[in-house]
């Protein structure tokens, strides 16, 4: 005959087997979330986001006037992979912007002295910049060099995985146009842009001490 101890074993033992596997679940469920990395973040992601805005929204408007009065194929292409790519950026950064705003993140500092993010304050300029071509490159080189020298920033000084992934993708889309356009110039117009290539690493501690080349409109 059976006692009361032994037909409650199995009971119980279902019952710590369920509590088990319902806790394995729950864990599981957290660590696959898929906006759970993307969402940390700290400072430096988000000055970061949010002055690349701006500076985004500079080159666009820099790129819209050169599908307007730009005469060669190369530019009116390298204007219309910058207005694409640079506006699903902007708007990935604005998404960026909001989500560690309301984690409660605060704006830290990016470091990066304005006379180095190559913003001219002046993209009105191209509307009769002439001969217009070597003008526009003279303006989106130093543009490109800002953008990449506040990427790196974020990929040394940040935390968001979706930040630094973001930020290697400027520099690496960034830097190859800077090649391109230094190669047309030279081509074009006998020299590359005065402003240079792509900026040499340095450590984000020593930024607010560096210079960029300037240029001339």
């Amino acid at each position: 005959m059976k006692t009361k101890s032994t037909l409650r074993r199995p009971t119980l033992v279902l019952a710590a087997l369920i509590a088990v596997l319902g806790a394995v679940v729950v864990s599981g469920c957290g660590s696959d979330d898929p906006g759970s990395a993307s969402a940390t973040g700290n400072g430096v992601d988000l000055a970061f986001v949010q002055e690349m805005v701006p500076h985004h929204n500079s080159a666009v408007a820099m790129a819209t006037t050169a599908q307007k009065r730009s005469d060669r194929e190369e530019i009116k292409g390298l204007a219309a992979d910058i207005i694409k790519s640079q506006s699903t950026e902007i708007a990935q950064m604005e998404a960026i912007s909001k989500r560690l705003t309301a984690d409660g993140v605060k704006v830290g500092e990016l470091g990066v002295p304005e006379h180095m993010m190559g913003m001219s304050g002046d993209e009105t300029a191209l509307e009769t910049a002439s001969p217009f071509d070597r003008e526009f490159i003279d303006m989106m080189v130093p543009h490109h060099q800002g953008a990449i020298v506040m990427a790196r920033v974020a990929l040394e000084k940040g935390e968001s995985d979706e930040v630094k992934a973001l930020a290697q993708d400027i520099i690496d889309a960034q830097s190859r146009e800077i090649g391109e356009m230094n190669t047309w110039r030279a081509e074009w117009y006998g020299a590359a842009s005065p402003a240079g290539g792509v900026p040499e690493e340095t450590s984000s501690d020593s930024t607010e001490s560096e210079s960029m080349p300037g240029h001339s409109m």
